[in-house]
């Protein structure tokens, strides 16, 4: 029989809801059955594209004996991380305390019945004792024992462990920005990481790092060093195995240091982050190869990932049929039945096909071979070898979509994807930015709130910080592709919010609002994870609406946050790359570009401002009939002729009423 997690609309816990594990999603129920039984809580974390979590749903949840053992000594409690990052992050910074190694998924946390405080945590645990790990069993009965004739030392335990919880949070600092230090420390750590041969910092695994690489792009070509950093690892993931050369998109991770074969599940966040950052690539360089994977990576998330009511899904499995890598895994005889000897030949000398496999000994992974060229630039036969091996791939079982709706990761995406509209001149591409930003306000704001995430026509969970700061930064990337009121004042609302709920008096964000659930543990986290730092995003958004607007609440708050980050920072300045970009506007406050006009007279401004560098300002066309303005926007009006305000910071310069002139005041002012 089904268990209770088969009312969900996760997918990942609808994967686990035909378990004989007695699964609960955390709540009400399960945490009062703990305290009544007084049972600990048995609690796995993870998300449906999860290698690992597979493993050990097969080996362990699906297993009678071991999922008898579970509900006799514990209440089971199963938890999507993309639905509830607030208990991912908590339990996880837990699981690093007790190990001091980094955690992962699944997560495995045994907490107190009635106070939820961990008192055991690990990861993944086998079947069979191996890896130097004990089997999931012997662990089940250990821990129990523990909890049974331990009570006393578990909670003095937990006592010392929310201090060390509280710790973690930055109170402030009276340190103040004054030089570019923290970025230049920063800037020397992630070249003394930097894998000069391979690309990427450190060794295997090996991650996009898409924040720190956008960090040094932004140090501009005067830094040779670091554009040096910036190109070698780009070309290596777009021209190796984190790259998907048939599909289009980028893989989560390198499993080795060389980029050659990948951790398969495709993640939203990942793809827009790359998109972002190879379209700013292509438009500091020219380099085709940027722009052919970015483009690549545009098309897949536009084809596969994207719902007819606007929003992105989450993910792509890594496995099917059981497998990992198998759908993207082609063998001999694959390439035989399916291109004619010209493509074969082709194919053979681009993809290296006369080399041994290089996938688990008996299959290939596509990726280039000694001979590298951009993605577009291929001649006719080795195109027909990619259209035909695409069109194979997809008549295989495919891997399993995340087909949820997260708030935090579409307005991430929707910010690159306004980025790209711009550095690719791609209108499609904003438009896209603007339906999913649409969408998060049709479906996902609720009352003046926003909601985590969206499955089956039901949006679900308190949103957390980053949902409000990156939502927020993709309207104000959506308006300087195109300007719409209604945009401007969602960002506004949403800033409000971040004001109202989150901020800590100390200065920064707290992760969770001042109305969310109770938990152990409230945190605010500053540095650059998976996704941007939400106190780094939610400090830039402010001081762009601030100046924007003319509000000084957004920028004593940004700067308030700025402060409270300072100390963090200087430890670790290359783990802080959003709130680096953060700190840079508080040593040199941001240029902003305002023209307004009529439509049709910001036509000749738009495509005269594209075709300049503007990347280090703020650039906003609002036609007169954008709609009611506020703040010093509203002041901002057209005379006879289309006029530009240039200002930076809080000084601002006469109109200005020809493009010519503009674009010389600024070559004037870089």
């Amino acid at each position: 029989m089904a268990n209770a997690l088969q009312h969900e609309t996760s997918p990942y816990l609808l994967q686990h809801a035909d378990n004989p594990v007695d699964w609960l999603p955390w709540g009400a129920e399960a945490l009062e059955r703990a305290k009544d039984e007084n049972k600990p809580i048995l609690l796995s974390i993870g998300y449906s594209a999860c290698h690992w979590c597979h493993v050990m749903a097969h080996e362990s949840f699906e297993d009678a004996e071991t999922a008898a053992l579970m509900n006799e000594l514990f209440v089971n409690v199963k938890v999507d991380r993309e639905e509830r990052p607030d208990l991912d992050r908590i339990y996880q910074l837990c699981q690093q305390l007790f190990t001091g190694r980094a955690g992962g998924w699944p997560l495995t946390v045994f907490l107190t019945p009635a106070e939820q405080w961990p008192f055991f945590a690990g990861t993944y645990f086998p079947r069979t004792a191996s890896y130097g790990m004990p089997s999931f069993r012997d662990v089940l009965g250990r821990v129990a024992e523990y909890f049974r004739q331990h009570r006393a030392e578990i909670d003095r335990n937990a006592e010392r462990l929310l201090e060390a919880l509280a710790r973690t949070v930055e109170t402030g600092t009276d340190g103040r920005p004054t030089d570019a230090g923290y970025r230049q420390k920063a800037r020397e750590r992630l070249g003394e990481s930097f894998d000069a041969r391979n690309g990427g910092f450190g060794g295997a695994p090996k991650f996009p790092h898409a924040a720190e690489l956008r960090f040094l792009l932004a140090l501009g070509p005067g830094d040779e060093g670091a554009r040096r950093i910036v190109m070698t690892s780009l070309r290596a993931m777009t021209a190796g195995g984190l790259f998907d050369h048939l599909g289009g998109g980028f893989y989560r991770y390198s499993v080795d240091a060389e980029w050659r074969i990948p951790h398969f599940e495709k993640m939203l966040y990942d793809n827009a982050a790359l998109l972002g950052l190879l379209s700013e690539a292509f438009a500091a360089t020219g380099e085709r190869l940027f722009g052919d994977a970015a483009n690549a990576t545009a098309d897949w998330l536009l084809a596969d990932m994207r719902d007819a009511g606007g929003g992105f899904y989450a993910t792509l499995d890594a496995d099917s049929e059981g497998e990992e890598g198998k759908y993207y895994a082609f063998t001999r005889t694959d390439f035989e039945a399916v291109l004619d000897p010209e493509e074969l030949e082709a194919a053979t000398a681009y993809f290296g096909l006369d080399a041994p496999p290089n996938f688990e000994g008996r299959a290939w992974h596509l990726q280039p071979g000694a001979r590298v060229v951009p993605f577009a630039a291929a001649d006719a036969a080795l195109a027909s070898a990619r259209r035909k091996l695409l069109a194979e791939r997809r008549r295989r079982p495919a891997p399993g979509r995340d087909d949820k709706i997260l708030t935090a990761w579409n307005g991430l995406l929707a910010a690159n994807l306004a980025r790209a509209a711009r550095h690719l001149d791609r209108p499609e591409l904003g438009e896209a930015a603007a339906a999913a930003l649409d969408f998060i306000r049709a479906e996902l704001w609720r009352d003046g709130r926003l909601k985590a995430s969206f499955k089956d026509g039901r949006a679900r969970f308190q949103a957390c910080l980053d949902d409000y700061a990156l939502t927020a930064q993709g309207l104000i990337e959506l308006m300087q592709w195109r300007f719409r009121a209604l945009d401007l004042r969602f960002a506004v609302e949403l800033a409000e919010v971040m004001l109202a709920r989150f901020a800590d008096p100390a200065g920064g964000f707290f992760f969770t609002a001042d109305d969310h659930e109770a938990l152990i543990h409230r945190p605010k986290p500053l540095a650059d994870e998976s996704l941007p730092s939400g106190n780094g995003v939610a400090a830039l958004v402010l001081d762009t609406l601030g100046h924007l607007l003319g509000e000084p609440r957004w920028l004593d708050a940004a700067a308030g946050t700025v402060r409270a980050a300072l100390a963090a920072v200087a430890r670790f300045p290359e783990a802080h790359a959003t709130l680096l970009a953060a700190i840079d506007r508080r040593l040199e406050p941001p240029e902003l570009v305002i023209v307004r006009g009529t439509e049709a007279a910001l036509a000749e401004w738009r495509e005269r401002l594209a075709a300049a560098d503007l990347s280090c300002r703020l650039c906003f066309l609002i036609p007169d009939d954008a709609g009611e303005l506020t703040g010093l926007l509203a002041a901002r009006r057209a005379p006879a002729a289309p006029a530009a305000y240039l200002c930076r910071g809080t000084e601002c310069e006469a109109p200005i009423e020809d493009p010519d002139a503009l674009l010389a005041r600024l070559e004037r002012r870089v």
